[in-house]
């Protein structure tokens, strides 16, 4: 290889080495090029990788992220699956297949909701954040005044086989979840529970006792107008009392899910609620089938159309939830609500 000396090259002329095939005719070797950046700060070069391997950073950041949405989407699917499952097993094998099996599906769905729940405070995520406390009070109450009314009397109670055991036992099961649900707000996760956004009706009452403004309407309206398939004074306000209250339980929990920072609600939490949502969707087919048997004692059919108004009235409130919990399930993300005021506006 022959060297050449470039004199030209230099202000003073300095000889520079350049390595190639000049007039002698040798092989040229060519140096690997890098690209290096001066920061403003420092004057180290700073080295950039190929382009390439930033590429392969991305391909496997996006793979993951898929893998991560199959599964979210797997797990809800699984989840649903076996409760549908077991729903078709009592309707085919427990029910006789009558139609009333319609109020045994919905306890059963609100059972389901409640133990996704509590599996999210106490195996999985083992925190209160994003629950409503105030909402799990109300359900208490709901579930409480409903057994104290079907264990004593068979007036509203299903007409097929599930009305004879089963219907108890999963309004059992229902106010027993309920309860764990709120000594994991109040005790063993209390640190982690989000009073400050659990502030429905928090207006001249004692902190957290905003759920009364739900409560005592409701009981009162109960009071005046209810049926009377009892024939039991107590027995049947004790029934209404539920359905009327169930109607309004979820407007803490949907206000405290405006609330929620970036509108973010997670999975669990929203699967919780759509479970609620679910059961009284199927026990509206039911009564609006079925309202002219909610009769009083004179025999007007008043406490049936409030009971079907009641069962509207939290459809309704529900409507924005459904869309942007399919949107999310669809696919396999976080469920964000839009923080537009809704609920936030009302008290």
């Amino acid at each position: 290889m022959s060297t050449m000396y470039n004199r030209h090259a230099g202000q003073h002329g300095d000889p520079t080495p350049v390595y190639g095939g000049g007039g002698g005719g040798g092989m040229g070797y060519s140096a690997p090029s890098y690209s290096y950046s001066s920061g403003p700060s420092s004057g180290a070069p700073a080295y950039s990788p190929p382009p390439q391997y930033n590429m392969d950073f991305d391909n496997d950041d996006k793979t993951l992220k898929t893998s991560n949405s199959s599964k979210t989407l797997n797990n809800n699917i699984i989840m649903w699956a076996c409760f549908f499952t077991v729903s078709m097993f009592v309707f085919f094998l427990m029910s006789g297949k009558d139609f009333s099996f319609l109020m045994t599906y919905g306890s059963m769905s609100r059972t389901f909701g409640f133990g996704i729940l509590n599996f999210k405070m106490h195996f999985g995520g083992k925190k209160a954040a994003g629950v409503s406390l105030k909402t799990l009070q109300l359900y208490v109450i709901v579930f409480a005044m409903r057994l104290s009314s079907i264990i004593r009397h068979e007036g509203y109670l299903p007409y097929d086989k599930t009305g004879d055991w089963l219907y108890h036992l999963i309004e059992f099961l229902s106010l027993g979840f309920s309860i764990s649900a709120v000594y994991g707000c109040t005790v063993r996760f209390g640190r982690s529970y989000q009073s400050s956004q659990d502030s429905f009706g928090e207006m001249n009452v004692p902190p957290g006792c905003g759920a009364l403004f739900l409560a005592v309407p409701t009981l009162l309206l109960a009071m005046f107008i209810h049926p009377t398939l009892n024939k039991d004074w107590l027995s049947d306000v004790a029934w209404t009392y539920a359905m009327y209250l169930e109607s309004v339980a979820l407007v803490p929990q949907l206000f405290m899910f405006q609330k929620a920072v970036g509108g973010i609600v997670e999975m669990l939490t929203a699967h919780f609620v759509f479970a609620l949502g679910l059961g009284r969707a199927l026990e509206f087919i039911f009564w609006f089938h079925s309202y002219q048997e909610l009769v009083n004692n004179s025999g007007s059919a008043s406490p049936g159309y409030i009971a079907l108004f009641s069962q509207i009235i939290q459809a309704l409130l529900l409507i924005d939830f459904y869309w942007y919990y399919f949107k999310a399930v669809k696919n396999s993300t976080p469920m964000v609500l839009p923080q537009h005021g809704g609920l936030s506006n009302l008290v």
